[in-house]
């Protein structure tokens, strides 16, 4: 069997975020983890091709980019095509989703992609695609392609696909009908007195978790409230000193404005990865108003700008670490006697 497999600019070996923005190109055979997923397929199926896309590219042209794409995954005649694994790489989850289900509609041949829960592309695609659950990074690629490859030979083969916990797949919100072992009340009692025992047990449907938060009570005079500014747009100082990532950030930055008025282009840029960055470079006041709340500060419609703003990327970045960010930020200005945040994204 044939096989057509995508993969960005940094898994096709020709750079990091500097080449982020190469148009589709394709090569013939295995191209980075196509090795591995050689291997894994065992002689079953061949990669025939390699796509490769830089993830920029495809964000900022994303109909040309797919046309392109389609083009050349024809002149293969694949019988499966997969794109990634991708892990919690945003803009490239997104891409493999979207030629994914191109693929699949368009041309009529089965796919199969991976990334981590977290990852956006599994949102929007779960529905409609058939997407390996992965670790958050590279770290889990053997696991990730053993799992692909058995599901992509599955789909070839056009055989039953089992459930989500037997394939390792993402659930996608569909539900098949089944014959069960014994009626559903015996298992919902059995369920529940595992759970009074504290047992193990799996629910047959699984229910949203959400967090619930309690706003804080308003401030009572603004105009003695310390006020600071946190973003996840990215805001740093020219040069980006902590090499925040423009995607998936494991970290955030610390910056003083004590005597900043304006945030300059020869000062301050974003070091985002997810949104065009020209008129944030142009003006970061755009996206972190400090020219505004020092005018505000001089009017004492406010009591004072914070000397320290933080920032981070919120472009694939994980909720783990998200909440990590935002527990030790918050502690912080609790300690510097902040009344209020403004929190601005994109």
């Amino acid at each position: 069997m044939r096989i057509v497999h995508y993969i960005n600019q940094f898994f096709g070996q020709i750079g990091g975020e500097e080449k982020a923005h190469i148009p589709p190109q394709i090569r013939e055979g295995i191209v980075g983890p196509g090795m591995a997923f050689k291997q894994a397929l065992r002689g079953e199926a061949e990669i025939v091709a390699t796509i490769i896309c830089g993830d920029s590219y495809f964000a900022e042209n994303e109909a040309k980019a797919k046309a392109e794409i389609l083009n050349m995954v024809k002149k293969y005649y694949p019988d499966i095509f997969i794109a990634g694994p991708a892990f919690n790489a945003g803009r490239y989850g997104i891409a493999c989703g979207t030629i994914a289900k191109a693929v699949k509609d368009e041309l009529g041949i089965p796919v199969v992609t991976g990334m981590y829960v977290e990852n956006p592309g599994v949102e929007m695609f779960r529905r409609d695609i058939y997407i390996i659950s992965t670790k958050n990074s590279a770290a889990g690629m053997r696991d990730a392609v053993l799992k692909m490859a058995a599901m992509a030979l599955k789909l070839a083969k056009g055989e039953r696909i089992g459930s989500p916990a037997d394939e390792g797949y993402v659930e996608r919100g569909i539900r098949v009908n089944y014959f069960a072992g014994e009626r559903g009340s015996k298992r919902a009692v059995d369920m529940l007195i595992k759970k009074i025992k504290g047992e193990a047990f799996l629910t047959e449907f699984k229910m949203p978790e959400f967090d619930r938060v309690i706003p804080n009570p308003p401030v009572q005079d603004i105009t003695k409230a310390k006020i600071a500014l946190v973003t996840s747009g990215g805001i740093v100082p020219k040069g980006n000193p902590d090499r925040i990532e423009a995607s998936s950030a494991s970290k955030y930055g610390e910056y003083d404005i004590e005597g900043v008025f304006d945030l300059t282009g020869e000062t301050f840029e974003t070091a985002h990865g997810g949104y065009d960055p020209v008129y944030a470079n142009m003006d970061a006041d755009r996206v972190l108003p400090v020219d505004v709340l020092r005018d505000l500060e001089m009017e004492g419609r406010i009591g004072s700008l914070h000397r320290y703003y933080y920032a981070t990327v919120g472009n694939g970045t994980s909720v783990a670490n998200a909440k990590r960010f935002g527990a030790e930020i918050a502690k912080k200005l609790l300690l510097d006697g902040v009344n209020a945040v403004i929190l601005t994204s994109t």
